[in-house]
């Protein structure tokens, strides 16, 4: 049974990377079209160190997310609350009461509101047997309405005796600012863990076949709420990012963040079925995506037909993944 254990758990983390191989090849293609098309369309614009700074910055808050996103869809949940859990997570950070104590006091307690909100989310997945979508939908309601109720729907400012986090934003070490380093030291962390660990292994096993983990002597409950924690987590770490971005703590921070998090993972190869994935697709997704974004504003297009071409692409990708899917199976 330990060998079988072993297998089990073990196996999915040296087959996948090379499953994604491919895959990355055609996102960084995609990747290589839009700068084109940004070149041809803005070369004035799009080809500037501030515009890269300000793709890298846009990138950086829903980046973090992303990454929790990506453990929670590999593991075969979904997380739906991600964007209101960040904004919950920014307006308890800011109230004049945390604020007192400082900007230490101010990260933590934007962590510990994330965590706590993935926390319950895993409670009542893995414990309460809630499907994930209904489970996250009620903390996304539940959040951003708490959120809500504590500002008063009012924005909150940082103060100015708190400096240090809005000096995330805007202290720039090479000329990048601290904050996209914060996201790439995210993303690393994010990647060893689902590589070279053992929680990364027990992560694929637990989204292939959760039946099969549970016969290899893998606790699946306990499993899947920490991957929600995680995700929370993750969404602490992006209020504090939005927190410097923006100098306040909002109730409307975060507003459909979870589908473009949930999008990019998509985008970059993670099955929703779960079991497959990888970091760096993910990541690859988000760039594409907010690269989109960038050339849109860049080129004065409406709102709206940015959304609609986010929609079709997101489209797209699952039907490539279904395709995949049919092709692989005997």
């Amino acid at each position: 049974m330990a060998e079988a254990g072993r297998t089990v758990a073990e196996a999915p983390a040296t087959a996948v990377p090379r499953s994604f191989e491919l895959r990355h090849l055609g996102l960084f293609v995609a990747l290589a079209l839009l700068v084109a098309v940004g070149l041809v369309t803005r070369p004035a614009a799009f080809a500037t160190a501030d515009n890269l700074v300000s793709i890298l910055s846009l990138a950086a808050t829903i980046g973090v997310i992303t990454v929790g996103a990506t453990f929670v869809i590999i593991g075969g949940g979904i997380d739906l609350s991600v964007g209101a859990v960040m904004a919950l997570a920014s307006v308890w950070a800011t109230t004049v009461a945390t604020q007192e104590f400082g900007p230490v006091v101010m990260a933590i307690c934007a962590l510990l509101v994330g965590t706590g909100a993935g926390l319950v989310n895993g409670l009542l997945v893995a414990y309460g047997r809630l499907v994930p979508f209904i489970a996250t939908l009620a903390m996304l309601v539940a959040a951003r309405g708490l959120a809500q109720r504590m500002s008063d729907r009012r924005t909150q400012l940082v103060s100015a005796d708190n400096q240090a986090i809005v000096d995330l934003a805007t202290t720039r070490v090479l000329g990048v600012p601290l904050l996209v380093y914060v996201f790439a030291l995210v993303v690393v962390l994010g990647w060893v863990l689902l590589n070279r660990t053992t929680f990364g292994r027990r992560t694929y096993a637990v989204g292939g076949n959760p039946e099969a983990a549970r016969l290899a002597g893998i606790d699946v409950r306990r499993h899947t709420m920490l991957l929600y924690a995680l995700s929370g987590l993750c969404c602490g770490i992006a209020a504090i990012l939005i927190m410097a971005r923006t100098t306040t703590g909002s109730s409307t921070h975060g507003d459909l963040y979870e589908l473009d998090a949930i999008a990019a993972v998509i985008i970059g190869g993670t099955l929703l079925t779960g079991g497959r994935g990888t970091i760096v697709g993910s990541i690859l997704g988000l760039l594409i995506f907010t690269i989109i974004t960038n050339l849109f504003i860049l080129n004065g297009l409406n709102t709206s037909d940015q959304l609609i071409a986010k929609g079709l692409i997101i489209v797209v990708a699952v039907l490539l993944q279904r395709r995949n899917l049919k092709e692989r199976t005997p």
